[in-house]
């Protein structure tokens, strides 16, 4: 029998020391006050269930459009693109997958973003032996438009809305990047829908900008996977040819169309969740915690102590007591920005009132 050192030996050496993302923890008994994976706290459009219900049966003996082309067109008419300005994925993470693969794997120029951010871009390009370049953010999280434009990098990966701090940056601003920044600029607009502006004029204006956007957070289908991303026809193409062939089954397909084109479900959803978050960021400032103004489905916020003592060590010892109330947070310890803070998605009204009665329940806020 091969001995696993041996297996590992046969890998290429760039994939022996990849460290695999790390999603939050997934509970699988009840009970659990899930706040720690900023998924949607309400149930998608009616009209998904209905749309996949009527492609279940023979339909599922036949492979999938392997262009979504269907998808494509929704897409590209809610944002008045063409259709070949829009490529489908398995969830954005897939796009991204893809956008890292065409325009920076091996001895490229290198990946860019700013930090902290989405942790899954450093594992990205680490799996197409690409390069790496982190452009520090400050407490104050302005974007560093100047830094972000020498990185010299071939591709540039910017959340915005950030994640994990859920500030939002305004278009002018992106703009000035896209002028600036001589490479592939990707706009990862995962939680556009919840903030106050957005960067999808900006396809049409620069040939290197690509703008992502998932059907995960504000369209509450997390389980089904479907992003997209948005660009030149010339950018789609190089990413049609690293992509896989059947990328998106047909019940994701299905879903996405039904999802897309109700526009009025999606608009009650999502400002039902900025009223919930808004009144959560208000009880956590009452509470004296610094937290960032959020134009996402979560809010990034700074515990502190009654004697007003706050930093990594009190914010892991709140992190550890939500856990120990079954209230699941996230918490970023590896990094300076962010291991003084915990990331709380915005669930319901009831599940707010749970993570409120769990926080005064801490000791160390008595």
């Amino acid at each position: 029998m091969t001995q696993p050192s041996e297996i590992n030996l046969l890998a290429a050496p760039h994939v022996r020391s990849l460290h695999a993302y790390t999603p939050g923890l997934q509970p699988k008994e009840s009970g659990w006050v899930k706040l720690n994976t900023n998924e949607n706290p309400y149930p998608p459009s009616p009209r998904v269930a209905e749309a996949i219900t009527r492609e279940l049966g023979g339909a599922l003996r036949l492979y999938p459009d392997p262009l979504s082309s269907a998808v494509r067109r929704a897409f590209a008419q809610l944002h008045g693109l063409a259709e070949n300005q829009v490529i489908v994925g398995n969830g954005s993470d897939d796009v991204l997958n893809l956008l890292v693969r065409a325009f920076a794997g091996g001895a490229g120029r290198g990946v860019a973003y700013a930090m902290p951010s989405y942790s899954l871009y450093p594992v990205l390009v680490a799996i197409e032996n690409g390069a790496t370049v982190e452009v520090p953010f400050t407490r104050e999280m302005t974007l560093p438009v100047e830094a972000l434009a020498r990185s010299e990098a071939s591709l540039l990966l910017l959340t915005s809305p950030n994640a994990p701090t859920g500030v939002g940056f305004r278009t002018a601003e992106l703009e000035k990047l896209a002028q600036a920044f001589r490479g592939i600029l990707v706009i990862d607009e995962a939680y556009a829908d919840f903030a106050e502006e957005n960067a999808m004029a900006l396809v049409s204006r620069y040939p290197r900008v690509v703008v992502t956007r998932t059907l995960s957070k504000s369209h509450g289908l997390a389980g089904l996977r479907v992003g997209f991303a948005a660009g030149r026809p010339e950018v789609i193409d190089l990413l049609d040819r690293v992509r896989d062939s059947y990328n998106v089954n047909r019940l994701s397909q299905a879903g996405a169309i039904a999802a897309l084109g109700d526009t009025g479900y999606l608009a009650d959803v999502v400002a039902r969740i900025k009223r919930t978050r808004a009144a959560a960021e208000a009880g956590f400032r009452a509470r004296g915690w610094f937290t960032y103004p959020s134009q996402t489905n979560f809010l990034f916020t700074e515990p502190r102590t009654a004697d007003g003592r706050t930093g990594p060590d009190v914010a892991k010892a709140c992190y550890e007591h939500l856990l120990a109330q079954k209230v699941l947070v996230r918490y970023f310890g590896s990094h300076a920005l962010t291991r003084n803070f915990l990331r709380i998605t915005v669930g319901t009204n009831a599940e707010m009132e749970a993570l409120s009665r769990a926080i005064e329940s801490w000791p160390l806020t008595a």
